[in-house]
């Protein structure tokens, strides 16, 4: 990644945990798919996605876990590239040898989702309408099929049944991450022995959607976006800046704000009632981590995930119905202070998890990150995600 955005994001969005004495070192990996048919019925030449691993797969292809990752990530999810890297991967602090999803144990993989955020990122390989139809030789835009939770899913499939994986021990992820371990668990029971959401629950209700439309309109009034046909021209990174600053501020909580932030001036001696010109500091931290970030972003390719997350029912048909297809024991985590799932939703899933016959533990993380608690301070969880494991 760019230093540029690696710097905003461990000083603002904190998005990764510090680094271990013992370093696992990963690579990125390629997954190509000839032919990919959507849930909505087009088919895709030469897709391509990134993946990574951690651990060995055993003989009999047993240990394998599965963990999807969150809106704003990739499949970066521990580890480093390199030792020099500055961070390693976002959940960090729970994969890897000796930690509680052991790779020493476990075969642990992580892949790129379509029409990933990322595209700037050299270690981001994905397909969306920033890609090149093979048909025309040109980006994609907005003729991009939607795509939804479920063809992520189906990517991620298709790699396991390359691989010889036919379960997996765990399938878990954070916010789009745990999405995606719901409709894994809904659309292909018999192929997870455990589902593990963080700061998720079973659909986007409308409060999700709602805010996911509030998260896509600084793009869509950038005249820079010109309905999605800027590939070639300038991008319209202004309101793909001002989206990244919305999200950033909406995963954390208002107790992180006051405690990091208060009232302090953006420059000493600048007070922010002497002019539209003088700023308080969470506003240009956001602003400057907004930039930062678009920088190595792609506008559309944040609409389509925008739209992927909005459509979401796990397993298709009414939530009920999906959750009622899922075989495995659930371990829900959450945070009490996430804006962006409260903890209304996940009640809500689990009683109808529950209703349905299933085993459904709960777990509360602590923390003045809101939604970025799942991802700050998974390690809070270890101890229930071993006794999930040794189950």
């Amino acid at each position: 990644m760019r230093n540029g955005w690696k710097a905003a994001l461990v000083a603002v969005v904190m998005l990764v945990a510090p680094a271990q004495a013992q370093t696992l070192l990963t690579e990125k990996k390629t997954f190509e798919i000839p032919s990919f048919t959507t849930q909505s019925g087009r088919t895709l030449k030469n897709v391509k996605v990134g993946w990574e691993s951690y651990g060995t797969l055993n003989a009999d292809k047993s240990n394998a876990i599965l963990i999807a990752h969150f809106f704003s990530a990739n499949s970066h999810a521990a580890g480093k590239y390199k030792e020099s890297d500055a961070a390693p991967g976002y959940w960090d602090s729970i994969i890897g040898p000796g930690k509680v999803i052991d790779t020493n144990r476990y075969f642990v993989m992580s892949v790129d989702s379509l029409v990933n955020l990322n595209t700037g990122d050299p270690n981001t390989i994905t397909t969306g309408p920033a890609s090149l139809n093979p048909d025309t030789g040109k980006p994609y835009g907005m003729d991009f099929p939607i795509v939804t939770i479920r063809d992520f899913v189906e990517v991620q499939r298709q790699l396991a049944d390359q691989l010889g994986i036919q379960k997996f021990q765990l399938v878990a992820g954070a916010s789009m991450g745990a999405l995606q371990t719901f409709e894994w668990a809904a659309s292909y029971p018999d192929r997870v022995a455990r589902a593990m959401p963080v700061i998720a629950f079973g659909e986007a209700d409308a409060n999700l959607i709602a805010w996911l439309d509030i998260w896509a309109a600084p793009i869509r009034l950038d005249p820079n976006w010109n309905k999605g046909d800027y590939y070639g021209k300038t991008p319209p990174n202004d309101g793909l800046a001002q989206a990244l600053k919305i999200v950033t501020l909406h995963a954390n909580h208002g107790d992180w704000a006051n405690k990091t932030f208060a009232r302090k001036w953006a420059k000493e001696g600048e007070n922010p009632a002497a002019g539209f010109d003088k700023r308080f500091l969470i506003e240009a931290t956001l602003d400057g981590a907004g930039a930062a970030r678009a920088k190595v972003s792609d506008a559309n390719h944040f609409l389509y995930l925008v739209k992927a997350n909005q459509i979401f029912v796990a397993g298709g048909g009414t939530l009920d119905e999906g959750l009622k297809k899922i075989k495995a024991p659930v371990l829900l985590i959450h945070s009490p202070k996430d804006l962006v799932f409260p903890p209304s939703g996940v009640d809500d899933t689990a009683k109808r998890l529950k209703d349905a016959g299933l085993s459904v533990q709960q777990v509360h993380l602590q923390g003045d990150r809101g939604h970025l608690d799942g991802v700050l301070n998974i390690k809070q969880a270890e101890g229930a995600i071993r006794d999930f494991l040794a189950k």
